[in-house]
């Protein structure tokens, strides 16, 4: 796979205060990357400037083998697509009215309306007035707003932040099924949970240095300790290590048809975040 963002040694400063310090990353085409970091650590600052609006003091940023400030030509912005907590929704509109807004200002046709909707599910809310929405049907039209032109990219800033795990669910299908189809995603959280459920990769973010990166499967692996642990018909929990004794133990444990399930004691990416940045992701 090619690399469709490459940053290489990237600070930036504001006020003489540096936000990013020494970024480097890069991302692969179709690839979901996670980006995990508390509020002030620097997410939403590194989607600004991967979207080129902000600047950098030194360092490099690519985006599609080019550097990052060639988005600002129009025909390149178009290949990406970006959500915040500004949803850039018409509060007065309906989700028609305003999905039509976003139809001429790409150049699309209205009938590309109807099939954004149904791929966010809300087929059938087109006449529906934004502000009477729940927060996460209206994410839901944010969502359907930042995918309308079919981006090659995708940034999203905390996208299931504040909502129901109804709505969070569904949102995570939709980003699973843009990036099967072939969409890059960049995705900002500080909910552990949702990275490991929908990222190929993570990078832990904190006072703008990333400090561990890799796939959440293979940092949970390289960071336990080996034990496993064994889980009782009658719901106890037993931990035993990896050697002979443990081994006897597994073996008593199934003899006596005691065994209910067998797990490698791994910890969670917030344990792995808490462990290496001495801090909790929320």
């Amino acid at each position: 796979m090619s690399e469709i963002i490459e940053v290489s040694n990237v600070r930036k400063d504001f006020d003489g205060k540096r936000a990013l310090d020494d970024l480097s990353f890069s991302i692969q085409a179709g690839e979901t990357f996670g980006f995990l970091g508390p509020s002030g650590s620097g997410k939403t600052t590194t989607i600004k400037l991967l979207t080129a609006q902000e600047g950098y003091q030194s360092g490099s940023v690519q985006v599609f083998g080019n550097a990052v400030e060639a988005l600002k030509d129009p025909k390149q912005m178009k290949r990406i697509g970006v959500l915040t907590d500004n949803t850039g929704l018409y509060e007065r509109l309906t989700v028609d009215a305003n999905l039509k807004l976003y139809c001429n200002l790409y150049g699309l046709s209205y009938s590309r309306i109807a099939e954004v909707l149904h791929e966010v599910g809300l087929t059938g809310e087109e006449s529906k007035v934004v502000s009477k929405l729940s927060k996460g049907m209206k994410q839901r039209v944010t969502l359907a707003r930042t995918i309308l032109h079919k981006p090659e990219l995708l940034f999203l800033d905390e996208p299931t932040s504040a909502l129901d795990p109804v709505s969070t669910e569904r949102i995570h299908c939709i980003l699973r099924t843009l990036n099967e189809e072939g969409t890059t995603v960049f995705l900002t959280t500080h909910d552990m949970y949702e990275a490991e459920r929908i990222c190929d990769r993570v990078a832990f973010l904190n006072k703008g240095k990333i400090q561990l990166q890799g796939p959440p499967r293979t940092l949970r692996v390289n960071h336990s300790d080996s034990s496993i642990l064994l889980l009782l018909k009658d719901g106890r929990e037993q931990l035993v290590g990896q050697n002979p004794e443990g081994a006897e133990r597994i073996r008593e444990v199934i003899a006596s048809q005691q065994l209910a399930s067998v797990h490698s004691n791994e910890p969670t990416l917030g344990d792995i975040f808490a462990r290496v940045t001495g801090k909790e992701l929320f």
